[in-house]
């Protein structure tokens, strides 16, 4: 939605909105950082076929469901409990406890889902996005950062009131680049040319993390259940959430890809449709059963309520966690310390005794003790 960072943000590019007309692209000012869903949402009625939408678009006010730390809609609370005469938070419990529910929803919507997931060898991913980074690069990258610096963000540098953590200065690849593009120009070729490597360096790291983190929650969120949906028994695996059957297809090479990838999603799609069990095998993951997804887990440290014992497991070792954990060892040290030496001996500073023999030496000591 922002204007700016064409290159850095994959803006669909001029030629392909020829092809396809598309909306709503390049059109908050970069300095605006407060533009939020509600506003894009309140601009994007306009572009609703039909008024019957406008209902559902309606302004939300917002309110928190303290038992459950989530936010409600009122409109919608008061809609729920118009139809069904119970509350909203009520309605929700029990989706949440229904047969194949679960603590991220209640059952699936439609009977008969599946999902394809394009997925490739890691080093292969890896390669695959150092190179996107270098046709970045080679597509005009730097100028475009130089340029949107200079227009942007230069005065809030001089001013050190650079913000990193909203609006599109969040994006991926600008902030990486912050040291090179401030120092441009007044420091030496050579440190700015290691500046320059060292945010290359950056931005192909945090690529490659973000992509790492969206294939952890397709594992977590699809692959690590009990149940999927796909001509299994409900009655005889338990309770437990219940996701699509995942199937993978792998892209690693992609001169294969008509055997390897679009003839077996053909084929999946349409034994879906037909209802036959198709001839590729889902993909699974172990499921653990003492594992309890709707365990209730209080961190004291973060002040945070974490639901499931595999999401707890994560927390603890997140860095977010770890952080608050060296803080706190870090003041429990500290007060430690300080209790130490206000509890050290009036005497202790007096002048040490006459030296007497070894033996009486000892002695005294082994009392001392």
């Amino acid at each position: 939605v922002y204007e700016g960072l064409d290159i850095i943000t994959n803006k669909v590019s001029a030629q392909e909105q020829r092809i396809c007309r598309h909306h709503m692209i390049s059109f908050v000012d970069p300095l605006v950082t407060n533009y939020t869903v509600v506003d894009f949402r309140n601009r994007a009625t306009i572009y609703l076929p039909e008024t019957k939408f406008l209902l559902l678009w309606e302004e939300p006010i917002i309110t928190l469901n303290l038992c459950s730390g989530k936010f409600l809609s009122i409109p919608r609370s008061l809609q729920v409990f118009e139809e069904t005469g119970i509350s909203h938070s009520e309605f929700l419990h029990r989706q949440h406890t229904e047969e194949g529910g679960g603590p991220l929803g209640g059952p699936l919507k439609f009977s008969n889902p599946c999902i394809l997931w394009l997925h490739a060898d890691q080093a292969v991913l890896d390669e695959r996005l150092d190179k996107r980074v270098d046709d970045m690069l080679a597509a005009g990258l730097l100028e475009e950062l130089r340029d949107f610096h200079r227009r942007y963000n230069q005065k809030n540098v001089s001013e050190n009131s650079q913000d990193y953590q909203h609006g599109i200065f969040q994006s991926i690849g600008f902030k990486e680049f912050h040291e090179y593009l401030i120092t441009e120009g007044k420091c030496t070729l050579e440190t700015s040319n290691q500046l320059l490597k060292k945010g290359i360096e950056a931005l192909k790291q945090v690529t490659k993390r973000y992509a790492r983190k969206q294939n952890r929650w397709v594992k977590n969120r699809f692959l690590s259940s009990k149940l999927t949906s796909h001509n299994l028994s409900l009655s005889s695996l338990g309770p437990g959430p219940i996701v699509p059957p995942v199937y993978g297809l792998e892209v690693s090479d992609v001169s294969k890809w008509e055997e390897s990838v679009l003839e077996p999603a053909l084929e999946i799609v349409q034994s879906f449709i037909q209802g036959r069990k198709p001839t590729a095998t889902p993909i699974k993951m172990p499921y653990n059963e003492a594992e309890n997804k709707r365990s209730y887990h209080l961190c004291d440290l973060c002040d945070r309520i974490i639901i499931g014992d595999r999401e707890w497991a994560a927390h603890i070792k997140s860095k977010s966690h770890l952080n608050q954990l060296k803080k706190r060892r870090r003041l429990d040290s500290d007060a430690v310390n300080t209790i130490e030496s206000q509890s050290v001996s009036p005497d202790h500073n007096k002048e040490p005794k006459e030296k007497g023999s070894p033996g009486q030496n000892d002695q005294e000591l082994k009392c001392s003790v």
